[in-house]
């Protein structure tokens, strides 16, 4: 008993719409179904967790999960909940539990996949929750990123807290098995760099669930610290495939799980990337001053090991949430830092596998990007726009499918602002071809932005009949946001 409410458990319980007799059945047919018929819970029992604070005995914690993730169709685990396990309590946190202690975070990872996992074969989708606002996970991690993890925490036992969760059988993996889990992320990331998040989501989630197994065994430091850097590169990618096909709730608490990995693995400049993700998922839901939250976030975090580059990229993000806001001086600044850093990259320091996909095109693309969204406050800058679109396009590698159409959108986009309809309708086209073999919900997203500045030309037969085009392949109604409150991207 804590001697107060659980308000976390009152808040989901109350979403949820049941009554506490209704709550305490399904908990015990739950409960049988997994092989627990002794289980017996009644309605004074689920008051004292509601309104006592008291945490229920295993697998109660797991059960509850199970049916609030099914009933509010997004991912719902214990921490959510707010039911601490034995060996874990401790003072409350500065956000939703954030940060969580280093023993737990494989706990939390292995526990937040299988939940997605449950959630995607039951065909749901994760959209029913918001996003935490950047200044409050700025808060809450702003001091933990830049210590160890925590030396005076005392760990359990290896497999011990994981054999409470009895979800995996932990055992030792070897530096060939290593290699094997960091050639497979290579593959996933080629293939979303490609095809989009959507077709591989589900086989990474997979993936970091079993890495999250094989973490709950105590492995020398320098493998330990390998797989960390498997769980944060995996957690990046489901985090960014979760993003790509709009279940932002969800990419969100990846981008965080990243953060805690990378760190736990000693790789601070990795934990200021996943963050700076979290910061262009903002960027792109129109939420510009969380994305610089999480932004100055993310720069603090990577701290002065992150190689010139990684800071190039960082500056970029920055640059594109100023462009949001209209501040173009702030935008120019940022983007003249990137430009710098870029070049002065010697790069006789090798990059990490997570930092090869921001090369020159990468580059150009974000500054595109920057000055297209600064040209819905100042069309003056749809020019330099497409400049830098046609750099990108010019530099871009063969299997980045998807940043080639944002580049071809991107372009398109700023010719239209700067009444260049024929060249805008050319760019357009190549995009709208190549489209329909993408997953990523992105894509369409700056497409159906891309349609609106072509009202202003729909008298011109060329750009009537692309209209029609758009509005033919469209997934969903144009009119609509794809239930994402999709933004100016």
């Amino acid at each position: 008993m804590t001697g107060g409410p659980n308000t976390r458990l009152a808040d989901l319980f109350r979403l949820a719409g049941w009554s506490k007799g209704e709550l305490a059945r399904l908990v015990n047919r739950q409960a049988a179904a997994q092989g627990y018929p002794q289980l017996a819970t009644d309605t004074s029992r689920v008051r004292r967790w509601i309104d006592g604070g008291e945490t229920p005995r295993d697998p109660v914690p797991e059960l509850l999960a199970s049916l609030f993730t099914e009933r509010l169709g997004r991912v719902v685990t214990t921490e959510d909940l707010g039911l601490r396990r034995p060996g874990n309590a401790g003072t409350r946190q500065a956000y939703d539990g954030l940060p969580w202690h280093s023993h737990r975070t494989a706990a939390v990872l292995t526990e937040f996949t299988g939940m997605d996992l449950m959630l995607n074969r039951r065909g749901m989708v994760g959209a029913g929750a918001a996003l935490a606002a950047g200044s409050a996970l700025s808060d809450a991690l702003h001091d933990w990123l830049r210590t160890a993890p925590d030396s005076h925490t005392p760990h359990p036992p290896a497999g011990a807290e994981q054999a409470g969760l009895d979800r995996y059988e932990a055992a030792p993996v070897g530096s060939e098995e290593i290699e094997a889990l960091e050639a497979s992320v290579e593959v996933f990331r080629a293939w979303d760099a490609t095809r989009g998040g959507g077709l591989q989501r589900k086989a990474v989630v997979g993936q970091l669930n079993e890495v999250g197994g094989m973490l709950a065994y105590r492995h020398p430091p320098h493998l330990q610290r390998r797989l960390w850097g498997v769980a944060a590169n995996l957690a990046v990618l489901a985090g960014w495939m979760s993003h790509d096909v709009g279940l932002e709730p969800t990419a969100q608490k990846y981008f965080v799980i990243a953060a805690h990995a990378a760190r736990e693995g000693g790789d601070r400049p990795r934990a200021g990337e996943a963050l700076s993700r979290a910061a262009r998922q903002m960027v792109h839901l129109g939420r510009p001053d969380d994305a610089l939250d999480l932004m100055r976030l993310a720069n603090h975090g990577a701290g002065r090991e992150a190689l010139p580059r990684t800071r190039a990229m960082l500056r970029t993000i920055e640059a594109w949430a100023q462009a949001s806001m209209g501040r173009g001086q702030a935008m120019r600044h940022a983007l003249g830092e990137a430009e710098d850093l870029f070049v002065s990259d010697r790069g006789d320091v090798p990059p990490p596998s997570w930092m090869q996909m921001f090369d020159e095109a990468d580059l150009h693309g974000m500054e595109a990007l920057a000055y297209r969204t600064l040209a819905e406050h100042d069309p003056a800058a749809a020019p330099l726009a497409e400049q830098h679109a046609r750099q990108a396009l010019e530099l871009r590698r063969s299997g980045r499918d998807r940043s080639r159409i944002f580049d071809q959108i991107t372009a398109a986009s700023a010719c239209f602002i700067a009444d260049d309809p024929d060249q805008a309708d050319t760019y357009a086209r190549l995009a709208l071809s190549a489209i329909g073999e993408n997953s990523s919900h992105r894509t369409w997203d700056r497409l159906r932005e891309m349609y609106r500045l072509t009202a202003a030309y729909a008298d011109y037969p060329r750009i009537q009949d692309l209209r029609e085009r758009i509005e033919t392949s469209m997934p969903s109604a144009l009119g609509g946001t794809a239930g994402r409150g999709a933004r100016l991207v």
